[in-house]
């Protein structure tokens, strides 16, 4: 369906939506949608993203399928959270070769490995990928520290670069004006919001997921997956602190914070990101647009991989085997690094932008775009 048939398709079920108002309460999108009588793009847009895909809405519309109103708003809007994410994704082509879900997860853990091979045999030790390092600086060995670290606080400078800029993209394309970017009481209201997940609570009694019973399955496996990723990216800062300031080479003893806390979120992640392919499998998919459902496995399987490969890097970091899954681990670090602005993970700027919009309007402060 073309962009513009879409927002038309979007804007008819939102007016529907609009009248009956059957399912307030669900979740946020509804108490947006009572500010306003029509829906311009940017409306669609922010409601969107907006919707944390809980279902709740399409199990209990009287004007579901078959019925001739054929009202099925998760649907569509996921349909509008992917040309949101490819619309304000740049550069385009990249949005276009690497938002692919699945197929862009493996393909660039593939290349990000072989390029890592590349590094080592250009920078590093090849004979090291086969042979037992053991000791302060064994991954150094392998490959050296500026031919590790360079291209990826590149890669990471890019990919804040892109996701910033996608994220004022898209808080203009929802009417959103920068002086309302420095609203500290909405920022901190959508953090509460987000870290909460409390829009994955449903009507109260969790999400219709997989199936039509509610549940608070996926609210759970998801905070796991969010705590265990911020347990892992506070390793990683603590671990460049210790090398870089107070120059303790890894690798790190179990009992170091950065192993602790590194294990502790990977595990987590595994667990979490596992669970949800399950349920996900599970799920019933008459209520996603099933681009979106590829974007969700790419992100989760992309995930899954970079915490498989690094705790088995951690548990064969003494082993003949310690240079070949370091570079599949760094190969599938590189993947994750290049999806990021382009696939599911995004939807943490959108989303918490249109939390902070949200915010916003409830205190009356700014009028929706089509109030």
């Amino acid at each position: 369906m073309a962009l513009v048939d879409l927002l038309k398709e979007a804007g008819r079920q939102l007016t529907i939506c609009n009248a009956c108002r059957y399912c307030e309460g669900y979740c946020a999108v509804f108490p947006a949608l009572e500010m306003r009588r029509t829906f311009e793009k940017s409306d669609v847009v922010h409601l969107a993203n907006l919707c944390h895909d809980c279902r709740g809405c399409y199990y209990a519309c009287m004007y579901a399928p078959p019925h001739e109103f054929a009202v099925n708003l998760p649907e569509v809007l996921s349909a509008v959270r992917v040309e949101t994410y490819r619309e304000f994704g740049w550069p385009r082509v990249m949005s276009k070769l690497l938002g692919l879900g699945v197929t862009s997860t493996v393909v660039a853990s593939v290349l990000g490995t072989l390029a890592v091979v590349g590094l080592v045999f250009a920078f590093g030790t090849p004979r090291e990928l086969l042979e037992t390092t053991t000791g302060p600086g064994s991954f150094y060995r392998v490959l050296p520290y500026l031919a590790m670290s360079l291209p990826f606080l590149a890669l990471g400078g890019y990919v804040l670069a892109v996701m910033v800029g996608s994220g004022v993209a898209f808080w203009r394309g929802t009417g959103g004006r920068l002086g309302e970017l420095v609203d500290r009481r909405a920022f901190v209201e959508a953090a509460g919001d987000a870290l909460g997940l409390e829009y994955l609570k449903g009507g109260g009694d969790g999400c219709f997921y997989p199936l039509d019973t509610a549940s608070h399955a996926r609210r759970r496996w998801h905070g796991l997956v969010f705590w265990g990723f911020l347990a892992a990216f506070a390793a990683t800062t603590i671990a460049a602190i210790m090398h870089n300031l107070l120059h303790i080479t890894p690798p790190y003893p179990l009992w170091s914070p950065p192993v602790v806390l590194g294990t502790g979120g990977g595990l987590a992640m595994i667990l979490g990101t596992a669970a949800l392919i399950r349920l996900k499998w599970r799920s019933d998919e008459r209520p996603a647009d099933a681009r979106m459902i590829s974007k969700d496995y790419g992100f989760l399987v992309s995930l899954l991989l970079v915490n498989v490969t690094g705790m088995l890097t951690l548990a064969l970091r003494e082993s003949t085997l310690l240079g070949a899954i370091l570079a599949v681990h760094l190969g599938t670090l590189v993947a994750f690094f290049l999806t990021m602005p382009y696939g599911k993970f995004v939807h943490f700027v959108y989303r918490y932008g249109a939390l902070v919009r949200h915010r916003i309007e409830s205190r009356g402060e700014v009028s929706p775009v089509g109030h």
